[in-house]
């Protein structure tokens, strides 16, 4: 009965690792991982974003003018909850820092918000166990059955866990902010900016560090998001492991049979709790990563140090 839970690993950090599933040659290289389990996770993410933020669009659309006021209304409870969140991000996030520029990044900001939300949500179904029960009932018993193989091959795990997933969409960030900076103010301006307009015998001080700055803000983003999304995952695992713990010390018997009682009873109870805490985690670092990137964007933007400040004050006050 114990080994139909995956959650008794030994090592807790098996539950949020990267697993390759299809290793071959490619461009000369030898062992390259052509498919994996947070390559299945993105690709899925990615999927699920288009096509709910498809259907909600239809869902939220004015109807034809037959329908009188109707016409206004949102026909679906759920597509009205999607809603009422990009009405927020839009008006109460983004705006206040973009201002005229606020429609033409939504689209940007909404996807990447809702990409990563789905990432984090999808990190949280435990496909792997759910595979390793399966076979256990399938399979006869055996705990390297074909369907635990292909899910933790082919999807699961948390792919906002990866330093090199969270790295590519703080770049994607990144090349926004950067570019949307120089349309903004220009090349001289955007030059300009690196002075943070300091006299011109600060500006071989100021240039490196503005430099750096535009190096270590993606760097941030890419790190805030791996480390959130991983340490959330690895305690869950690990109080699911002393449950499961607790539970071979009760079916031992004897005097250790009511300290593993205890010990599985807290286990779960927290591992529930820390649970909900990471699907609110979940939607706390979409936010976070979409906030921060429009904040980003927001001081490229600004000639000032008056409206540079705001940013900040703007930064400060959500935080």
């Amino acid at each position: 009965m114990l080994n139909l839970l995956a959650f008794a690993d030994d090592n807790p950090v098996n539950h949020v690792v990267n697993t390759g599933w299809k290793v071959g040659d490619l461009f000369g290289m030898h062992g390259v991982w052509i498919w994996s389990s947070h390559v299945g996770t993105l690709l899925l993410a990615g999927i699920l974003t288009f096509l709910v933020l498809w259907w909600a669009a239809g869902k939220i659309a004015t109807g034809p003018e037959s329908q009188g006021s109707e016409r206004y209304v949102t026909r679906n409870g759920f597509a009205h909850a999607i809603e009422v969140i990009c009405t927020y991000l839009r008006d109460e996030t983004a705006e206040p820092l973009l201002g005229h520029r606020t429609r033409k990044f939504m689209p940007f900001l909404w996807t990447i918000f809702f990409f990563i939300l789905i990432n984090n949500l999808l990190g949280l179904v435990p496909f792997a166990d759910l595979a390793h029960i399966a076979d256990h009932f399938a399979a006869g018993h055996d705990d390297h059955g074909h369907a635990k193989h292909i899910f933790t091959g082919m999807i699961g795990a948390t792919a906002t866990q990866n330093i090199f997933v969270t790295a590519a969409l703080a770049i994607v960030a990144a090349l926004i902010i950067n570019i949307a900076g120089i349309r903004e103010l220009g090349v001289m301006g955007y030059l300009q900016h690196l002075t943070a307009g300091t006299p011109w015998y600060l500006w071989p001080l100021m240039i490196p560090i503005e430099i750096l700055g535009t190096i270590i803000k993606p760097v941030a983003l890419a790190l805030r998001l791996f480390a959130n999304m991983t340490a959330g995952h690895i305690l869950v695992a690990v109080l699911f492991m002393f449950a499961i713990k607790g539970i071979a010390l009760v079916a031992d018997g004897g005097l250790m049979s009511v300290v593993g009682g205890g010990v599985s009873l807290i286990s779960i109870v927290a591992a529930i709790a820390i649970y909900f805490l990471e699907l609110f985690v979940a939607f706390l670092q979409a936010f976070v990563f979409m906030f921060l990137t429009t904040v980003f964007i927001s001081q490229l933007s600004h000639h000032g140090e008056h409206e540079h400040h705001d940013g900040h004050d703007h930064e400060h006050a959500h935080a």
